[in-house]
């Protein structure tokens, strides 16, 4: 369609110059004495119109030849450059498959290429430049030569280069944390961090890497806190991040080494990882452990137990929902603060076991706990069925050492006897 516009415009043209020079019998006269000269005013313009495109042709030709040097310069610059991006690809290429040999040797050469061509000539060099030391480093990391990976990192993260090209300074930022992890070097990978703007440190590869730099250098807390930020940006699975959470909240429980200090990592907890009932339990688990030894004081077992039973409060309301390792544990944790249990405390048992009379881990809490209170008819009945019941050995033991002690409140020395025995058989 485009032809047709562009014939129709020639033909058009045609046209309109036969029209105007046809018929045109005007006369253009030159004097140069004593000579006169007379010429058709149509051969004038057309001798100026050739003059015109014959000097235009003249001059263009003339620029053309100055030019020659300059085109010359940036043809072997082109070719500079074409090497050096192809050097690139193919280092990049190598890498990618594996060949870091071959992949440290094109990079190299992209190298040796960019280094003859002046920053002047091509604004992108310098990027150029930082990606070639990247690569290079990559796979000298790959193949496990530390020396030839840090000092071309180095090149990489020259200030030069990073001004030029802030994103990929930042990609070779990355790297060199993710490289100190590897190395399990914390340090180094903190100030690779620490380098990191603002805005790119909120990225989730950043997040990622800080996670893992905190776990290595034993900073639960922030770890936590990272954790959490990246289950908000859904960087992993939920069940993926409901495990790294449970897995880190459970580490920094385990690390209290007071009562004080564990109820203050408790309370750093969000509201959905102290219904966990894993958390719960390590959380009362590590309490009863802080008030076991002998130089606790009665304060403290008595805030232990509060703890625990406010801790097991939320958890103690799906008791049917939890398997019975959780259970186990949750009795388990329950079972020291028996004896500071109060009436409201005790009813709330009766009636879930009430709830549930064929539960044996129940039945032996409640049997310890009207121990506890001296209600020794109901407790040797509890304790009674649950032995029935009960698999575990540690469980059992007690349950049998508690009836040995009812029997010999009962005055009951053979029955006491026996119960002993059967204690004794379970180690």
């Amino acid at each position: 369609m485009r032809g047709v516009f562009w014939l129709l415009a020639l033909a058009a043209m045609a046209v309109a110059l036969a029209l105007l020079v046809g018929n045109n019998q005007a006369t253009v006269t030159l004097f140069w004495s004593p000579y006169r000269f007379d010429l058709s005013l149509n051969l004038v313009a057309f001798c100026v119109v050739a003059a015109f495109v014959l000097v235009y042709l003249a001059l263009r030709g003339l620029s053309l030849l100055r030019e020659l040097p300059q085109r010359a310069q940036r043809w072997r610059a082109q070719q500079v450059e074409r090497a050096a991006v192809g050097a690139l690809l193919d280092a990049l290429s190598h890498q990618l498959a594996g060949r870091f040999v071959r992949a440290q040797a094109a990079g190299r050469l992209a190298l040796e290429n960019l280094s003859g061509m002046p920053s002047a000539q091509w604004s992108r060099r310098h990027q150029l430049q930082l990606l070639s030391h990247l690569l290079v480093a990559e796979s000298a990391h790959s193949l496990q030569n530390r020396e030839t990976r840090d000092d071309h990192l180095l090149s990489a993260l020259h200030p030069k280069l990073a001004k030029s090209s802030p994103e990929a300074h930042e990609g070779a930022l990355l790297r060199a944390v993710r490289w100190a992890v590897e190395d399990q070097d914390a340090e180094t990978a903190r100030s690779r961090l620490a380098e990191l703007p603002q805005g790119a440190a909120r990225r989730i590869q950043a997040l990622r890497l800080k996670l893992r730099v905190a776990r290595l250098g034993g900073a639960t807390a922030e770890a936590l806190e990272t954790a959490r930020l990246l289950a908000k940006h859904r960087a992993f699975s939920p069940q993926a991040s409901a495990s790294i959470v449970r897995g880190l909240a459970l580490d920094s429980l385990r690390q209290a080494h007071d009562l004080s200090q564990l109820d203050t990592i408790w309370g750093r907890l969000d509201v959905d990882e102290r219904l966990m009932p894993e958390v719960a339990l390590a959380a009362c688990q590590r309490a009863n452990q802080l008030v076991s030894a002998p130089a606790a004081t009665e304060v403290d077992r008595a805030l232990a137990a509060a703890n625990v039973r406010q801790w097991l409060a939320p958890i103690w309301t799906g008791f049917k929902q939890l398997d019975a390792q959780q259970q186990k544990h949750l009795v388990l944790a329950l079972e020291p603060g028996l004896s500071m249990l109060d009436a409201a405390g005790l009813a709330q048992l009766e009636q879930s076991q009430r709830e549930q009379p064929s539960n044996a881990y129940l039945q032996y809490l409640a049997g310890q706990a009207c121990m506890q209170r001296q209600l020794w008819g109901k407790a040797a009945q509890l304790l009674g069925q649950a032995t029935n019941s009960l698999s575990e050995p540690d469980l059992l033991r007690r349950a049998w050492c508690s009836l040995a002690r009812l029997a010999e409140e009962r005055g009951d020395e053979a029955a006491a006897q026996a119960h002993w025995k059967k204690a004794a058989l379970l180690g």
